[in-house]
C-alpha cells in the first residue's frame, strides 16, 4: 500500500511539476528560478533528515550515490528548465516520456533486468510511437522549440542514466538520505552556475505566480517528490519507476489546456490512447511475470 501511495504521489506532482516550472521562469531568469527552487528544497530537504533522524552516510557506495543523484538534481534538471522556456509545459512531460525506452535498454546492459521481453518491447515502442505522435505536432513551432525540444531529450537521457545508476550502485540508502547526499554537491554547482550565468543578480521583482511556482517547486516537488521517486526506486526496478513517466504526460497536457491555454489536438488524443494501451500492456506483462 506504501509503494502504491508513493508510486501515485510522484504521479501527482510530476503531472503539475512542468506548468510550475513554466511559471516559475516567467519574469526571472531560468537559472534563478531553478536555483531558488533547490535552495528553499534543500532547507527543506535537510529539516526533513533531521526530524526522520537519518544521517548522511559517507562509506564509498553512499558517495558513488549522491554522484548519481546529484547528476539527475543538477545537469538533468538544468538542462530541463533551459528547454521548458521554449516549448509548451505539457511537452516537458511528453518528451520526459521516452526515459522508459532510454532505461529498459540501460537497465538491460547493466542491471540485467528483464525488461525487454517481447511484450515489453512491443510496449516499449508503442508508447513511443504515441509520444511521436504529439511531438510531430510540436515541430510547427518554430526552430527554439526545436533546440528546446532536443535539451529535453538530453535532459530525459541523463535522468534514465542516474536512474540506472543509483540502482546499480546498491548502496541501499534511505531515500531521504540519496536525496539529500545528492543535494549537497548539486547545490553548490548551482551556485557557482547562478553567479557565472547570472551575477548572482536578484530580480527586482516577481509576479505572484512566479514566487508560487517556486514555493511549490521547492517545498513540495524537490523534497517530497524526489523522496517518493528514490523510495520508488528502492523498491521497483528502474523499468516500473521509469513507466511514470508514460502516465504523467496525459495529466500534464490536459492541466496545460485548461490552466495555461495550452493546445491540444487530435494527434495528442491519439498519442495518449497509444500511451494507455502501452502502459496496459506493461502492466499486465510485469503481473505475469511475478506470477511466474
Amino acid at each position: 500500500m506504501r509503494i502504491f501511495l508513493a508510486y501515485m504521489g510522484v504521479v501527482i506532482i510530476w503531472s503539475t511539476t512542468p506548468l510550475a516550472i513554466k511559471w516559475s521562469s516567467v519574469d526571472v531568469s531560468y537559472v534563478f528560478g531553478v536555483t531558488a527552487r533547490m535552495c528553499i528544497g534543500a532547507a527543506c530537504l535537510f529539516l526533513l533528515m533531521l526530524l526522520a533522524r537519518q544521517p548522511l552516510r559517507l562509506h564509498r557506495k553512499a558517495l558513488q550515490t549522491y554522484l548519481a543523484v546529484a547528476l539527475q538534481l543538477y545537469l538533468s534538471m538544468l538542462i530541463t528548465y533551459w528547454g521548458a522556456q521554449h516549448i509548451p509545459s505539457g511537452w516537458v512531460s511528453v518528451i520526459f516520456g521516452l526515459s522508459p525506452f532510454m532505461t529498459a535498454f540501460l537497465a538491460a546492459a547493466f542491471l540485467k533486468e528483464r525488461s525487454l521481453g517481447l511484450a515489453k518491447l512491443i510496449s516499449y515502442l508503442m508508447g513511443v510511437a504515441g509520444l511521436l505522435v504529439m511531438f510531430n505536432s510540436a515541430l510547427e513551432i518554430d526552430e527554439l522549440a526545436i533546440q528546446g525540444m532536443l535539451a529535453m531529450l538530453m535532459a530525459t537521457f541523463l535522468y534514465a542514466v542516474s536512474s540506472v545508476w543509483v540502482k546499480q550502485i546498491r548502496a541501499e540508502l534511505p531515500a531521504l538520505t540519496q536525496i539529500g547526499g545528492g543535494m549537497l554537491i548539486a547545490l553548490p554547482a548551482y551556485l557557482i552556475t547562478w553567479y557565472w550565468l547570472d551575477g548572482a543578480a536578484l530580480p527586482e521583482a516577481m509576479s505572484p505566480q512566479t514566487q508560487l511556482a517556486i514555493l511549490y517547486l521547492g517545498m513540495i516537488a524537490t523534497p517530497i517528490g524526489f523522496s517518493l521517486f528514490y523510495y520508488l526506486l528502492i523498491y521497483l526496478p528502474a523499468t516500473s519507476v521509469a513507466m511514470i513517466t508514460l502516465i504523467t504526460p496525459v495529466f500534464s497536457l490536459v492541466l496545460g489546456y485548461f490552466v495555461n491555454q495550452e493546445p491540444l489536438t487530435l494527434k495528442i488524443a491519439v498519442g495518449s490512447g497509444l500511451i494507455v494501451l502501452a502502459l496496459a500492456i506493461h502492466a499486465f506483462t510485469d503481473r505475469r511475470q511475478s506470477q511466474a
